[in-house]
């Protein structure tokens, strides 16, 4: 696979990424949510601290470990790949491979900068936030908050009461709310574990 095909294919994916994570931070208030097809598919706007899928780690130190840790990885995947595409691996598993690196540089574009081009989305003042804002961001360089919007609550309903602990309770599948650069990461990551064996297949010794 040329190189060229695979720099379209990442740029595709962070520039679907950046544009809808630019929408919903220019446009939505903090918790708004809106229903796109029927009651399954909604875009709801929360931040969070920067894991995939709406998971924190440790507060602002661990935010600024997680920034530098995706960034010395994207930094690495760029030799990975080019690596990848010398060696002529599989070209499904380079596009694999660079649906993760998409996805891993996405949501490390929203550490680096969110935070000084935007105005911060307070779930409190209800404000929706400006670019470029005249006093500046809401933090530093890699502090910044990715963006999350896509919600596919499947199944929406009452768990019967005689299950224990958790009878009675809402249930929802499902629940996280994500966005393209995490979908990117784990379409690439599921494709790879399920076609393994054809991505990674030794060549044979046609001379044997």
């Amino acid at each position: 696979m040329k190189a060229k095909y695979l720099a379209l294919i990442i740029l595709a994916v962070l520039i679907a990424d950046q544009a809808l994570k630019f929408y919903i931070k220019l446009h939505y208030i903090a918790g708004e949510e809106h229903e796109m097809i029927g009651s399954w598919f909604r875009l709801h706007f929360i931040e969070n601290e920067g894991m995939a899928w709406g998971m924190k780690f440790g507060g602002t130190i661990g935010k600024m470990i997680l920034s530098l840790f995706r960034l010395v990885a994207v930094i690495w995947g760029v030799f990975l790949l080019r690596d990848f595409i010398k060696k002529q691996y599989h070209t499904g598993f380079i596009i694999c491979a660079g649906l993760i690196f998409a996805g891993a540089l996405g949501n490390l574009l929203d550490s680096m900068f969110y935070g000084l081009i935007f105005e911060n989305s307070d779930p409190y003042l209800q404000n929706v936030a400006h670019l470029l804002p005249k006093g500046g961001g809401y933090t530093g360089f890699l502090k910044g908050k990715v963006v999350d919007m896509l919600y596919f609550p499947l199944i929406s309903t009452n768990l019967p009461t005689w299950i224990p602990f958790w009878g009675g309770k809402q249930f929802d599948f499902f629940e996280p709310v994500f966005n393209i650069a995490d979908a990117s990461i784990s379409v690439g990551v599921t494709l790879i574990l399920v076609f393994q064996n054809i991505f990674l297949k030794k060549e044979t010794d046609t001379n044997n």
